[in-house]
């Protein structure tokens, strides 16, 4: 019988009450510190969808306040994780080579960084500039080379392509940076086994909580926000009934 545990609070806060090497693998999509980015940007994404993410207030930090919330991130993960267990994190291309310098002052082994290409992004400013399509994604291991991957003889890419989210996804309620089901189950099936528990710190509208629990693998999420976590909630307590 696999466990589900979610929080709503803080994640730093929650990590720090974890087992420590309790966590097979972490997965998860943090703030990309770019809301005062995208403000100042020309830009027409603010019109086009009304949860745009840099609007919402969580994602307006300034970079030294970003860079920080990231090392104590990574400080408590390196506690929580298993030697050898891996990590999955979502991240705006601008601040990768920041994440890996702060990812090795852990522990933490950089493998790759990978691309997650949406085929039907928003056509944001098609007739002035390149839509963006895609986002980055970063993979390490904890204090070793290598850890869980059941590629069973198989080749994969450092390419995932996927649609965005279904609406059937956001039935809940709608989170402006929610990833598909599809995306987060494939880091899930090839970093991990049944059994095995899985780690969101920033879960968001749950998906990955949703994935897991679908694969049978033990799952721990924490979200801070309210509205969130209630839609996670509502999303993980529905497929506990399916």
């Amino acid at each position: 019988m696999i466990s589900i545990n979610i929080y709503n609070d803080d994640c730093i806060e929650v990590m720090s009450r974890l087992e420590n090497g309790s966590i097979d693998l972490i997965l998860t999509d943090p703030p990309y510190n770019l809301g005062n980015f995208m403000k100042n940007r020309d830009t027409n994404l603010g019109k086009m969808r009304k949860n745009f993410f840099g609007d919402a207030g969580w994602d307006d930090m300034d970079f030294k306040e970003w860079e920080e919330s990231m090392n104590r991130f990574f400080d408590k993960s390196s506690n929580v994780i298993k030697t050898g267990g891996s990590m999955i994190i979502f991240m705006s291309i601008l601040k990768v080579e920041t994440l890996i310098k702060i990812a090795e002052t852990h522990g933490f082994y950089y493998k790759t960084t990978g691309i997650w290409h949406k085929t039907n992004p928003m056509p944001r400013n098609m007739n002035i500039q390149f839509v963006n399509s895609t986002e980055a994604w970063l993979y390490f291991v904890y204090k070793k080379r290598t850890g869980t991957f059941n590629n069973d003889g198989a080749m994969y890419h450092d390419f995932i392509e996927t649609s965005v989210t279904s609406n059937g996804e956001r039935r809940y309620g709608k989170h402006p940076t929610q990833k598909p089901e599809i995306l987060m189950s494939h880091f899930i099936d090839l970093l991990s086994n049944p059994g095995e528990t899985i780690l969101d710190p920033f879960m968001g509208s749950g998906t990955t909580g949703v994935a897991a629990k679908k694969l049978d693998r033990n799952f721990i999420g924490i979200e801070i926000d309210e509205c969130y976590f209630k839609i996670a909630k509502s999303r993980i307590n529905e497929d506990k009934q399916a």
